[in-house]
């Protein structure tokens, strides 16, 4: 395998039963392989990725005053701006060569889910900047849902299995900027080594080099995605929910060769989160003899916490 497996959700929304067995298997078969798929026929379209873009480089070019002015104390960076070299992967002690902002949920009809998550903090600088936002978080939300359905089929669990646990889920949008590299980084890379958090992550912008995916047996792929496609990966959370059957695999965004280290990188992760209450005990049908059950029982919420703090940003 040279690159990561491509599927069509287009597959799966068909009223074709061959071609929505289709895409079930193939992204299935992915995600026990390898955790990563680049996916077509997803729901954002072209204008609103080339919106997102030049909102998110306009706010990234701000003066970093401005910028710090949205760094919110307190919420272990959950929403607004987070500055450079602030997180680390889980065992480093060195900040990645990164700065980012998160949008959260907007939540629906739900009033105690509105008191738990942080308030979305707008810019005022940039009128557009939250619009788009907004809308590049509910559309990358609703192909998470459509993935999630064909992977309650792959697991043998009914198709809506994880509708109610994703509905105001606590997922983040975080566009990142990986800001040029000045002067020879010192045991630090732009993202280093780890597993995501999360049921699965959507990434926008992995059409160049840099995103790398850990093969088991130890060898590192590049991760390159076509214009029309997203990378999709298993987090941590699905992994533990489905005792390992599918893989949350290690990657990382290394640094690029010196001729290039004057570029700017941006990509756009949606780490999409159930709600709190979620439970992540291992699945009766993924557990039998010859796979024994790997985990213990945890809601979505106290796993979080706790990788929260293993990253620095929250305090013990």
């Amino acid at each position: 395998m040279k690159n990561i497996p491509s599927v069509d959700l287009t597959d799966f929304l068909s009223d074709d039963p061959k071609r929505k067995q289709k895409f079930i298997d193939e992204i299935g078969k992915a995600y026990e392989d390898i955790g990563f798929v680049a996916l077509k026929g997803h729901f954002l379209s072209d204008t609103l990725v080339d919106n997102l873009y030049d909102e998110i480089k306009k706010f990234f070019s701000l003066p970093l005053e401005t910028k710090s002015s949205y760094e919110i104390e307190g919420i272990g960076g959950q929403r607004g701006y987070v500055s450079f070299g602030k997180e680390s992967a889980k065992g480093r002690k060195v900040g990645d060569l990164k700065e980012f902002w998160h949008f959260g949920q907007y939540v629906e009809d739900n009033d105690e889910l509105k008191k738990e998550y942080p308030d979305n903090v707008k810019v005022k600088e940039l009128p557009k900047f939250n619009a788009v936002g907004k809308e590049t978080y509910q559309m990358l939300e609703k192909t998470g849902v459509y993935v999630l359905r064909a992977l309650s089929l792959y697991l043998g669990l009914d198709e809506f299995y994880f509708d109610n646990f994703i509905k105001n889920g606590n997922s983040i949008l975080r566009p990142i900027h990986y800001p040029p590299i000045t002067s020879e980084p010192k045991d630090a890379v732009r993202a280093a080594a780890h597993g995501d958090i999360n049921l699965i992550t959507l990434l926008m912008g992995s059409q160049g080099k840099g995103l790398q995916v850990q093969r088991h047996d130890g060898e590192w792929l590049d991760a390159i995605a076509e214009p029309d496609e997203i990378v999709i990966n298993v987090g941590d959370m699905l992994s533990r929910h489905s005792n390992n059957k599918l893989k949350s695999t290690i990657h990382r965004v290394v640094n690029p060769p010196r001729e290039l280290w004057g570029n700017s990188r941006y990509s756009i992760p949606f780490f999409m989160h159930p709600i709190s209450e979620m439970p992540l005990d291992c699945l009766e049908n993924c557990v039998d003899k010859d796979n024994p059950k790997k985990f213990d029982d945890i809601t979505a919420g106290e796993f979080l916490n706790q990788r929260l703090i293993e990253l620095g940003l929250v305090k013990k």
